[in-house]
């Protein structure tokens, strides 16, 4: 019976881990799924890798409209030389990848048409495709799921040059450049020359412009005109990131939730199997106590005591002159 208990709680403790598991990978959103697709893509296009040579991966019928390249550098090189002109990248000298390693891939994409699925900002209209620079461990070029590493610029910037930048609709603010950070959350900045944005840590970036701030057209003569609408940029950017900090914190509420369930399973079962394990030390010990030899029970004064039985062969006396 207690092996039967233990085997349960075994396997309700395997069951609450795998739950735990399934409810982080719920969690992820699509831009992050879209990266970790995209990661394996682009290791695929190293069929005969060379450092310093740009490979164009091919993506599926479900990716159309996205283009992805790797290339694979040395970071220290990276670090003294930079890597300019990598399609609308200009990676400067100085740029510092942590964790350290010995060599990067630098993936390099463009979504296109499909920015505004994975990467919704409401009341921001694109006026560019997002594009990305993440950077992976070139180890191992067949690895799957890789963390993307840490870049950053310690002199210039990273600049991005768009091309085929959307006209500003009239009336409207002047255009931003907006980078989103690997947890989606967006970060506004101006627009250098027009076209050209800049930051100092990897992400995905694009130039988008505050719809809110559009001036209505010009109503005819002899109608009433609308109310402008308030500016509602800033409280739109606030509830983007108030709702992805909400999101983290519901990440770290499972995780702690389903490590304290699965520890106190944990516990239960190393106890019941301590006990398990005693309950039969206790068996065989009783079964080779009633397997054994039972001793006669004598009165010894006022105590009852064993007394061996008598013995078979009777003492005889050594001595060399019996007959």
């Amino acid at each position: 019976m207690g092996f039967l208990i233990c085997a349960c709680l075994l396997h309700l403790l395997l069951s609450t881990a795998d739950s735990g598991v399934a409810a982080q990978s719920q969690l992820l959103s699509p831009a992050r799924i879209l990266d970790a697709t995209l990661q394996d893509y682009a290791f695929r296009a190293f069929e005969r890798p060379r450092t310093g040579i740009v490979y164009n991966a091919t993506l599926p019928a479900n990716l159309t409209g996205i283009a992805l390249s790797a290339v694979r550098l040395r970071s220290g090189s990276l670090r003294r030389k930079g890597f300019a002109d990598y399609f609308q990248f200009d990676v400067p000298t100085g740029v510092v990848v942590q964790p350290h390693v010995e060599r990067v891939v630098l993936v390099y994409r463009n979504l296109g048409s499909s920015s505004d699925h994975y990467y919704p900002l409401s009341g921001y209209p694109y006026l560019a495709p997002v594009l990305g620079l993440p950077a992976y461990d070139a180890a191992n070029l067949s690895a799957v799921g890789l963390q993307e590493l840490n870049i950053v610029a310690s002199g210039s910037p990273i600049s991005v040059t768009f091309s085929n930048v959307r006209a500003v609709p009239s009336g409207s603010a002047p255009p931003r450049c907006v980078v989103f950070d690997l947890n989606g959350v967006p970060l506004l900045r101006d627009v250098e020359a027009t076209n050209v944005c800049s930051t100092y840590r990897q992400g995905h970036i694009s130039i988008v412009v505050n719809s809110s701030e559009i001036a209505p057209a010009p109503a005819p003569p002899g109608s009433i005109s609308p109310p402008i609408p308030p500016p509602g940029g800033t409280r739109i950017r606030c509830s983007t990131a108030r709702a992805k900090g909400n999101s983290k914190a519901w990440k770290i509420a499972v995780s702690v939730v389903g490590a304290a369930i699965a520890l106190g399973l944990l516990a239960v079962l190393l106890l019941c199997l301590v006990r398990y394990k005693r309950d039969k030390k206790l068996e065989v010990m009783e079964r080779n106590a009633e397997v054994g030899e039972t001793l006669r029970m004598a009165q010894v004064g006022r105590t009852q005591a064993p007394v061996a039985l008598g013995t078979r062969t009777q003492p005889v006396i050594e001595n060399d002159y019996a007959a």
